[in-house]
């Protein structure tokens, strides 16, 4: 698939929210303006079913494609081809989200992946964690944070302003689009696996919330 053409099937066509028909609950309550953040439905631990709820609530969200593998596997009528891909969104604000989607198209895929990533959007704790700054803005991470997934390990480390994403390409690009200016991260494992790559950074950032839940509840 060549760069136009993924961008294209990346792109989609802009969100309407007045021709959406809400499905869910929570879906009326955001269209109806009951709900005008999506930091309310974190809080309220509600599990986001519909895409049109993250588009409502984060209209800069964006997403990007990290891989798409040919997978096969054998039926009655033979072999047959479909493509896997692993796409991430964000808003480069505290929010991102890991998604994977899988068609005999690469277009339906990746909106797939896309659609899924949304419905797994988390918030990212942001801060000034590291020893060697003392600016106070919200440019890094607040403190350490170990993620696994599969057979990857992965640690993100507050880093000083002016660092910079300190880490692979997917890694990387997932955590520029949660908002992330500085951090130091390093993996070890299969990390040829894109997919447990990413998703042992979404681990870590949810480790990262419930080490910060308990330290409210101590």
């Amino acid at each position: 698939m060549n760069n136009n053409r993924r961008r294209e099937a990346e792109q989609g066509a802009p969100f309407d929210i007045q021709a959406w028909v809400p499905l869910t609950e929570l879906g009326k309550k955001v269209k109806e303006h009951e709900i005008t953040s999506i930091e309310q439905i974190f809080a309220q631990g509600k599990k986001i079913e519909e895409t049109e709820i993250v588009d409502a609530l984060l209209p800069n969200i964006k997403n990007e494609v990290i891989e798409i593998k040919s997978v096969q596997r054998m039926s009655k009528n033979g072999r047959k081809q479909k493509f896997r891909v692993t796409a991430i969104v964000g808003d480069s604000n505290g929010h991102v989200g890991v998604g994977l989607g899988k068609d005999a198209e690469v277009k339906a895929a990746i909106e797939s992946a896309v659609k899924d990533a949304k419905r797994n959007i988390i918030p990212i704790l942001l801060g000034c964690g590291s020893w060697q700054c003392t600016c106070g803005t919200q440019h890094s991470i607040p403190f350490a944070v170990k993620g696994r997934s599969g057979g990857v390990d992965v640690v993100l480390k507050p880093a000083p302003r002016g660092t910079g994403v300190v880490a692979s390409k997917p890694i990387k690009k997932m955590l520029e689009l949660a908002g992330v200016k500085d951090i130091w991260s390093s993996s070890r494992g299969h990390t040829k696996s894109r997919h447990n790559t990413l998703m042992a950074v979404y681990n870590a950032i949810e480790n990262m919330l419930s080490m910060k839940n308990l330290e409210q509840h101590s």
